[in-house]
């Protein structure tokens, strides 16, 4: 059975930096695309970032372009977002997922989610 455990939410200052945590267990993950989505109140969850497992190619969403860096460790079997410079609008509940196509638009898997508190 997959699991998903994400972690390193919290709140945090705009400008400042966390960087959040993905345990998957389950299955090889060789072959599959992971990502993060959010969803913040009173909105859809949307796409942040993904990565292939395979070959690390990145795909992101154009407001975190230049401040979010996804990575995973393959050794580990843990997926990472990093995000810098955050903003009062990246507040949401943050959402590991694991798709054997591309974690773009939706997964087969997801995490419990997290949550991201940015204060102005």
């Amino acid at each position: 059975q997959v699991q998903l455990v994400e972690s390193g939410g919290g709140l945090v200052q705009a400008g400042g930096s966390l960087r959040l945590s993905c345990a998957a267990s389950g299955r090889t993950f060789s072959s599959y695309a992971m990502g993060w989505f959010r969803q913040a109140p009173g909105k859809e969850r949307e796409f942040v970032a993904a990565i292939i497992w395979s070959d690390s190619t990145t795909y992101y969403t154009d407001s975190v372009k230049g401040r979010f860096t996804i990575s995973r460790d393959a050794a580990k079997n843990t997926l990472y977002l990093q995000m810098n410079s955050l903003k009062p609008e990246d507040t949401a509940v943050y959402y590991c997922a694991a798709d054997p196509n591309s974690a773009r638009r939706s997964a087969d898997y997801w995490g419990q989610g997290t949550q991201v508190t940015v204060s102005s």
